[in-house]
């Protein structure tokens, strides 16, 4: 049996919103067997937009009882029933929590006519209730109220079991099937195809724009739990009717898939990802010659147009390695701005500095050390990550100039590669930001054995 349900409410989501009308009709497949309908006093006001489309106004909800008086007897009718609407997430996860708030726990069989219709009556213009009941001559008597849409809503239903020659039906039921869970505009097939290896996957509206963008391990599993709870908030609701397509790039290791997913969120900027769209400062290694003709190191915010030697994600990782450089090297903590208060020089008394700061050492020998420390450390800041393809035929390339995420791509275990030029013609560039630095830079000392260095380029400061 059928619970054919359709509900009026105060908002567009269960957790905030409460129900005004609600109808019932216990369908065979054949004939309506049993209804209830009746308004419902949501103990709350109704905006008055939702009034003037419902017609339900405060004054008619005034004596009405409240869902608590009536809790159990839609229990008892729905209890053990296929629970159907049109965008049946919509309907079951508010009469889900009302009941709940009422000690009853509804796990019920879902079907949705939304997407019934979509897979049993392809090709219309919409598939919203009343425009796709104008389509098919189903007739359709107080739109917006509980008891008009639930009636046109049997008789498209019956429709949709007289036309399921693929049978549809019986598919959605399947334990296994995530036809229920889907959002109502998302093909089936969107799902079907995805795969269980890691990857990005985006989530279009309508339009084609992409409204969200996630990673996962697994991608049809990750992909599944984004819609298989029933959350009653303002959020989920709003999500779950942007979604039309679903889209994916199979990448070959989860540090691919997360590095691509934060590239991806940068560029596109989607609506629904909160994470990673804070403005980031990134810090930068720069080099210049004081009037008295030293080097002088220092550690800045990046800036546009300003060349930089290396590149930091973090301010504290930039002067954590500039002041080890200083410690190895010999520089003076002075020149190279670790020391800005007045004073004694801190490396002299600690015979790390040989006086450049007291003009103690001439400059050519200071900056011999200097350009060679750079030159060290600027090779050890060029490699590759070599990894993992997507395939047993291919391998993952990862590089990373001068601290600075290039790009990634995949390249045929066949290929030889014999130097950088011809590694970037097989990568895809990506600007960089703060998070893809940190975790490279992390999946570098973890994994120091998927690191490749790549040939020393001689380097001088003049």
């Amino acid at each position: 049996m059928y619970a054919v349900v359709d509900i009026e409410t105060t908002g567009s989501h269960a957790a905030a919103n409460g129900i005004t009308e609600i109808a019932i009709h216990i369908f065979d497949g054949t004939a309506v067997v049993e209804t209830f309908e009746s308004l419902v006093n949501p103990l709350q006001s109704i905006p008055p937009f939702i009034q003037q489309m419902t017609g339900i106004t405060n004054e008619m909800v005034a004596t009405a009882p409240p869902f608590s008086a009536i809790a159990s007897k839609v229990y008892e009718l729905l209890k053990g029933q296929i629970f159907v609407a049109h965008n049946v997430q919509f309907d079951y996860t508010f009469v889900k929590t009302q009941l709940k708030a009422e000690g009853f726990e509804l796990q019920s069989p879902k079907l949705c006519t939304v997407r019934l219709s979509r897979q049993i009556l392809p090709g219309y213009p919409s598939y919203s209730l009343g425009k796709l009941c104008r389509s098919l001559g189903i007739q359709l008597e107080n739109r917006h109220r509980a008891g008009g849409d639930t009636a046109a809503t049997v008789a498209l239903f019956k429709k949709l079991i007289h036309e399921d020659q693929q049978h549809h039906i019986a598919k959605s039921l399947k334990r296994n099937s995530k036809d229920w869970i889907l959002p109502p505009n998302v093909p089936k097939s969107d799902f079907d195809q995805l795969p269980t290896r890691p990857g990005v996957y985006y989530f279009h509206d309508k339009k084609g724009k992409v409204v969200y963008v996630g990673k996962a391990i697994n991608i049809r599993f990750r992909v599944n739990s984004h819609f298989s709870n029933d959350a009653p908030t303002l959020q989920k609701q709003r999500f779950m009717r942007s979604v039309h397509r679903i889209t994916y790039q199979e990448c070959g290791t989860p540090l691919l898939a997360s590095i691509l997913e934060s590239a991806e969120i940068k560029h596109r900027w989607p609506r629904f990802n909160a994470a990673q769209k804070k403005q980031e400062d990134v810090y930068s290694l720069f080099a210049f010659k004081d009037q008295k003709g030293y080097i002088r190191l220092a550690l800045d915010k990046s800036k546009k147009n300003v060349s930089s030697l290396l590149h930091f994600p973090h301010q504290a990782e930039g002067h954590s390695v500039l002041r080890k450089m200083a410690r190895h090297h010999h520089l003076c903590l002075r020149l190279c701005f670790l020391q800005t208060e007045a004073g004694p020089c801190e490396g002299v008394s600690q015979q790390l500095c040989k006086g450049a700061c007291q003009e103690k050492e001439a400059p050519l020998h200071y900056n011999n050390r200097v350009n060679a420390a750079l030159q060290q450390l600027i090779a050890e800041a060029n490699f590759l990550i070599v990894d993992k393809g997507r395939n047993l035929k291919e391998k993952s390339y990862i590089l990373v100039e001068r601290g600075v995420f290039y790009g990634l791509g995949y390249v045929p275990v066949s290929t030889q590669l014999n130097n950088l030029a011809e590694i970037k013609t097989h990568l895809t560039p990506y600007r960089s930001n703060r998070y893809i630095q940190q975790i490279i830079q992390d999946f570098k000392e973890n994994f120091p054995d998927k690191i490749q260095l790549l040939p020393p380029v001689t380097f001088s400061i003049h």
